[in-house]
């Protein structure tokens, strides 16, 4: 399984986001986060195309990543779960549902491409 994009949305507004590959995972980022904000479902698996979008919803804020690999269960939720501990112990993660900042996105583009 490969992770080719990742990102961290606050609503439909996306905080950070990173892509290991070239494509137009924006496009299918903000569908996801569409059906994600209608359900509201701690976790959700969406297949656009030939990727798999799996979300982790918590507090308004989604964690969201793509995969060209759809069968694998347990790694989704190992790095949603890793990537969301570590934003929420982020100092400046209270002001971003607000603010969205350039330093945050920097910052986070970082954690993604490590846990990626």
């Amino acid at each position: 399984m490969t992770i080719i994009y990742s990102c961290i949305a606050n609503g439909r507004a996306i905080l950070a986001e990173l892509a290991l590959t070239g494509g137009s995972y924006q496009e299918a980022a903000a569908k996801v986060l569409r059906i994600v904000l209608l359900r509201a479902e701690p976790t959700t698996i969406i297949q656009i195309g030939s990727y798999v979008y799996h979300t982790l919803f918590i507090d308004g804020i989604t964690y969201l990543y793509a995969t060209d690999n759809g069968l694998d269960t347990v790694a989704p939720s190992v790095f949603l779960k890793k990537v969301s501990d570590i934003f929420t112990r982020n100092l400046l993660m209270p002001q971003e549902h607000f603010f969205p900042s350039h330093v945050l996105a920097a910052d986070f583009q970082q954690i993604l491409a490590k846990h990626m």
